[in-house]
């Protein structure tokens, strides 16, 4: 009998299971599915049997019938690399044979009610489902099971899964068909791990939202029971399959056991306070027992938190992986001497027009064209692999842009690093670094050289009064780094200033550069102010105080304006919720889309962006004190009430409160496009908080009595970002007001803040002219010597080549941009990917769509602005738009789009 079924199953024609290429969305802990329009938002799991004038019943489909019900279970999962389905061959001899005989998942349908009479848990019902032969599509399968529900069983409230396989299956969706009031659908979207790695049975709740004094009688239980299955025990090495959510010290960057030199500090101390990151548990290094051993595969992840063998928009991460795993490392062979410089700037536009010769791979030669495909391309004739480079959109716009003191103005407003410029409050500017160690605090920047510069104009109590001037203060972060920095090979540093004048309403004209050289041995002091300069040497003295400024700026952003206070602060929000919120919390479900990639995207920047020698320490001049420099931001900067929009903007003086002016803010530069877009999405997504929010809260009681969100927000707080626990700026969730501006806050930064400073890195750092990351050469005024000096007087563009980064710099950096700038074909887009319990939800629903038509409204005011010419800023002739914060963009490097979460 058995071997008869066997043959039968071996001669049917296999099914490939392989991976579509579907998209990614979440309901629950993760989510996939493909994306199908409807009223210009996407709708999730439309393969999957769902319906959404069914989602409603997936609670109270079951009712109280005299007569018993035979339901039908089907269960959709997913194949992925390495998983247990792949045909229908035996392959895996043993799960084929559970498979054939019909034990393949175990299912559970749990009511939501207590037995009447016993005040206990009801039975549940159980029955296997094994596959069902023809009937999977490409990258599905689908799996039955048959259940006899007795009456009075009450309304189903979860189901439970234990897979009897050896391997862990990506489960999709559950549809019980059979009930009076028609199909049941359970969004699971989560991995069921074997029960021969955890005998524990995962717990899938149906798609309504409950708070959790509300929570049926029948799932209290369930509930906390699986809060207590992620929070884990903080015990031993994480294993791949698990779904344990705890907090680290970031104490794994360092290698000391392969070198000392690689040693690195531990973030998240008293010295160097920092967000925790997700615990793994690996062991201790041997040389120094407060760091952690790296891993010499993938870093852990929950289980659901990596997506890598799911989706194709994770061809990010992937893509990030093999850059790293293959074209660096060709890279550094094909430019072999790491410190040679561009000999001329025609050898920079042949990295766009000729390309770099990588060396042959001779197993896989096609290996990096399949995986990087925009930018290794096979030689016409030799078929050798490439590297040629897209012309970023500045570059072709405006060839020589990057060198006009117009464009570096525009940058500090429209560019990749809006978060830098501030307004100038007090005269005359002062450090406030203690004089005893880096001499004098008085700025060189006198109110002479000032009133010289806006010729007489105004004199400077009037321009600090009208608020013209304006400033890139990088002095005091940078300047205790100097010394140490300077003791490294092919780098330097300075603490940096840069004052600007608004010439009308919207322009800013660069007025003054500040580098500052603290005491170093028995040197003392040194300080010099650079400005655009009326002479031939002033003019190039001038240039290349702007590269040492815009390589500042560009670490800054990179550590801090993008890693910090994205990356890194927002991955104790995705742990704490995790831990403390229920997968049934409304308040988990309006966060989770914001969450999804993030933690993955983190663990490959631990592993191989911002560990010891690393791309930025290798690329950036802060070199191997990087991190350590985000660490004294995070430390003296970051604050959570301040990360949201127009707190940002006032803590900068870029704005002040007005309650008759647009947003509620008067700007101190009209046309500031950073800042005029990105309050139109900061009130788009308050207004869809303020929605949710009252729907589930319509009394402030609510909020201060949730036992979840307090523990969440707790958490958070005291764990998540200890070093900061005790400062008194935290909010406190009391009323809806707190959790409107708590979620809006979240919210922005995951989309619009990340988005503003990721997805334009190639745009404008392409041409790295335009954002050195790195200044290798001091000043040639800073105690020259006479034989330097004179180069400089004779080829001052070699001196600016030379101060330039490195070609092998400047080309891992632009292949790393290239990547993290593009879009996958089916990202996540704010606004445009409708939850399953949204959707079941009609108040919930309702006010989606009215997000998504403020983000429509959103999308044509930004077009309507890069197309006035009054707004100098975002249009003109050569001038890149601003498009940053447009909602959504095509795939690929397209310098707009603004997904959901931090992605990549």
């Amino acid at each position: 009998m058995l071997g008869s079924q066997i043959q039968k199953i071996n001669s049917t024609k296999s099914f490939s299971l392989l991976l579509p290429k579907p998209s990614l969305s979440s309901h629950g802990k993760t989510s996939f599915s493909t994306h199908k329009q409807q009223k210009s938002f996407t709708r999730k799991n439309t393969n999957l049997s769902i319906r959404a004038n069914l989602l409603d019943k997936a609670i109270s489909a079951v009712t109280h019938k005299s007569e018993a019900v035979s339901v039908k279970a089907t269960v959709t999962v997913q194949v992925t690399i390495g998983g247990i389905i792949s045909s229908i061959g035996l392959t895996q001899p043993l799960d084929e044979l559970t498979d054939v005989i019909g034990k393949s998942l175990l299912l559970e349908l749990v009511s939501a009610e207590l037995d009447p009479n016993t005040g206990l848990e009801k039975e549940t019902v159980k029955s296997y489902a094994h596959i069902q032969l023809g009937t999977n599509k490409p990258g599905k399968g689908k799996l039955e099971a048959k259940f006899n529900v007795p009456a009075g069983f009450g309304e189903v409230g979860a189901v439970l899964i234990e897979n009897e396989h050896h391997k862990e299956v990506f489960i999709e969706s559950i549809v019980l068909d059979g009930f009076p009031n028609g199909p049941v659908t359970v969004s699971c979207n989560s991995w069921a791990h074997s029960k021969h790695d955890n005998p524990k049975k995962r717990i899938f709740f149906t798609n309504k939202s409950y708070l959790p004094a509300e929570t049926p009688s029948g799932l209290k239980r369930l509930r906390e029971e699986e809060l207590e299955n992620l929070r884990g025990n903080g015990q031993g090495e994480r294993k791949s399959f698990e779904r344990i959510y705890d907090y680290d010290t970031y104490n794994d960057l360092g290698d000391p056991d392969k070198d000392q030199d690689l040693a690195r500090p531990v973030l998240g101390t008293k010295e160097y306070p920092y967000p925790r990151r997700c615990r793994t548990g690996r062991p201790r290094t041997k040389k120094d027992p407060l760091s952690e051993s790296r891993s010499s595969g993938d870093i852990y992840v929950p289980r659901d938190e990596a997506f890598s063998e799911l989706k194709e928009a994770t061809f990010g991460i992937n893509t990030v992986k093999s850059l790293l795993h293959a074209l660096v490392p060709s890279i550094e062979t094909a430019i072999v001497d790491g410190n040679l410089g561009f000999p001329y700037f025609t050898a920079i536009d042949k990295l766009f027009n000729e390309g770099i010769e990588l060396p042959k791979d001779v197993e896989k030669p096609w290996y990096l064209q399949t995986l990087l495909p925009r930018t290794v391309k096979a030689a016409k004739e030799t078929k050798d692999d490439i590297l040629l480079f897209e012309t970023p959109q500045l570059f072709d716009r405006d060839k020589f842009s990057w060198f006009r003191d117009e464009e570096f103005s525009r940058q500090t407003l429209a560019g990749l690093n809006p978060f830098g410029i501030q307004l100038v409050t007090e005269w005359p500017l002062k450090s406030e670094l203690d004089p005893e160690i880096y001499g004098p605090a008085e700025s060189a920047i006198t109110k002479e050289i000032v009133e010289k510069e806006i010729r007489g104009f105004m004199t400077v109590e009037e321009a600090v009064k009208q608020k013209r001037l304006f400033m890139l203060d990088y002095h005091d972060i940078l300047l205790p780094y100097v010394e140490k920095v300077r003791e490294l090979e092919g780098t330097t540093l300075y603490g940096s200033r840069t004052l600007f004048f608004l010439v009308n309403e919207s322009n800013l004209m660069p007025v003054a550069i500040e580098l500052t050289r603290p005491p170093i041995g028995d040197k003392p002091q040194w300080k010099q102010v650079f400005t655009p300069g009326h002479d031939a040497t002033g003019c190039w003295l001038w240039r290349l105080a702007k590269a040492h400024v815009i390589a500042h700026d560009s670490g800054i952003h990179q550590l801090v304006s993008h890693w910090l206070r994205t990356h890194a602060c927002v991955e104790p929000y995705i742990i704490a919720a995790n831990r403390q919120l229920s997968e049934m919390h409304p308040i988990y479900r309006f966060l989770h889309p914001h969450f999804r990639y993030t933690m993955e995207i983190n663990a490959l920047a631990r592993d191989k962006l911002i560990n010891a020698d690393g791309i930025i320490e290798s690329t950036f001049s802060p070199g191997k004190y990087s991190i350590e420099l985000s660490s004294v931001a995070y430390d003296k900067l970051w604050r959570f009430d301040t990360e949201a929009l127009p707190a940002d903007l006032i803590k900068r003086g870029m704005a002040e409160e007005d309650p008759t002016a647009k947003h509620g803010l008067k700007l101190a530069i009209d046309d500031y496009p950073f800042a005029n877009d990105g309050l139109m999405l900061w009130d788009a997504i308050k207004q869809w908080a303020t929605d949710y929010v009252n729907h589930y809260y319509p009394e402030a009681s609510k909020v201060a009595s949730d036992t979840e969100l307090q523990a969440w927000w707790e958490e958070v707080r005291t764990k998540g970002h200890a070093d900061k626990k005790d400062e008194p700026w935290w909010p406190v969730l009391k009323t809806q007001e707190d959790l409107i501006q708590v979620l809006t806050t979240i919210t922005w930064v995951t989309s619009g803040h990340h988005a503003a400073v990721n997805f334009g890195q190639y745009v404008f750092a392409g041409y790295f002219p335009n954002r050195p990351t790195v200044a290798r050469t001091n000043m040639p005024t800073e105690e020259p010597s006479e034989e330097d000096f004179e180069l400089f007087l004779k080829k001052p563009e070699a001196a600016l080549l030379q101060c330039f980064p490195s070609q092998q710099q400047a080309t891992k950096v632009m292949a790393i941009l290239d990547v993290l700038s593009s879009h996958s074909p089916d990202e996540e887009y704010i606004g445009h990917t409708l939850e399953p319990s949204w959707e079941a939800n009609p108040a919930i629903k309702s006010a989606y769509e009215r997000f998504n038509a403020r983000l429509k409204e959103l999308e044509a005011t930004i077009d309507e602005r890069n197309n006035d010419l009054k707004n100098s800023n975002r249009a003109g002739a050569g001038v890149v738009p601003y498009e940053l914060l447009k909602p959504v963009s095509e795939s690929g490097v397209t310098g707009k789009g603004v997904p959901n979460s931090i992605s990549i």
